[in-house]
């Protein structure tokens, strides 16, 4: 799964390495080493010419959802059920994003306790993640919310946990964005086999706690 992560890196070079059509979400966003689900995450969806940046609640709250209370059950999405689950199979070959990060958090439980890892990619560029997206509208408010798809571990992630989210190759990302243009096979194929190489280490128990949100928390032991 993904429950916590980080992202940290340049709004510039996030803006050019992912032709970003929009410059407005550069003044909304700080860096975080401590994302923690019903926060604001850093979104790319398709643009009308290029991709276009914003923020949306991490934790998916469906269209037709009686109470927005179920965002808080809805941080990741199995993409093997994503097809058939009521909260997101609407929303597939629909409505696609990119949640950004710098790495993640997972635990192990280790001597009768659990230890945090980080993890990031090996050339510590910024992951991105597979996502989908939707809006919820409640009287006059309206929440635009997304989710993060997870996949099952793959060799060397299994040794922290059997699941890991999604994570997009840099020369295919742009495809996630046009759902329309695959089937559902073509993107069980696609994306959700894909491999990225990673790397992880200990950091303190600090990041247990979202309120802890500084560069200690990547310290590693």
């Amino acid at each position: 799964m993904c429950g916590r992560f980080t992202l940290y890196a340049d709004p510039e070079f996030i803006q050019d390495e992912l032709d970003i059509e929009n410059e407005d979400w550069k003044s909304n966003l700080s860096p975080s080493y401590n994302v923690a689900p019903t926060q604001q995450v850093l979104t790319i969806v398709k643009g009308k010419k290029k991709s276009r940046a914003g923020l949306m609640k991490w934790g998916l709250i469906p269209f037709w959802a009686k109470d927005a209370s179920v965002g808080y059950k809805m941080i990741n999405a199995r993409c093997e059920t994503i097809f058939e689950k009521p909260s997101y199979k609407h929303l597939v070959n629909k409505r696609h994003c990119i949640i950004v990060a710098n790495g993640f958090y997972e635990w192990k439980k280790e001597n009768n306790k659990k230890q945090p890892y980080y993890i990031q990619s090996d050339l510590e560029r910024p992951l991105l993640f597979a996502g989908l997206w939707d809006r919820y509208v409640k009287g006059e408010q309206t929440f635009i919310t997304c989710t993060i798809i997870t996949r099952q571990a793959n060799e060397k992630m299994e040794k922290l946990h059997h699941r890991m989210p999604v994570i997009l190759h840099e020369g295919n990302w742009k495809n996630w964005l046009h759902p329309s243009d695959h089937s559902f096979e073509q993107l069980n194929q696609a994306f959700f086999n894909e491999d990225v190489s990673l790397h992880y280490f200990p950091v303190s128990t600090k990041v247990n706690k979202p309120i802890n949100n500084s560069v200690d928390c990547l310290n590693p032991l």
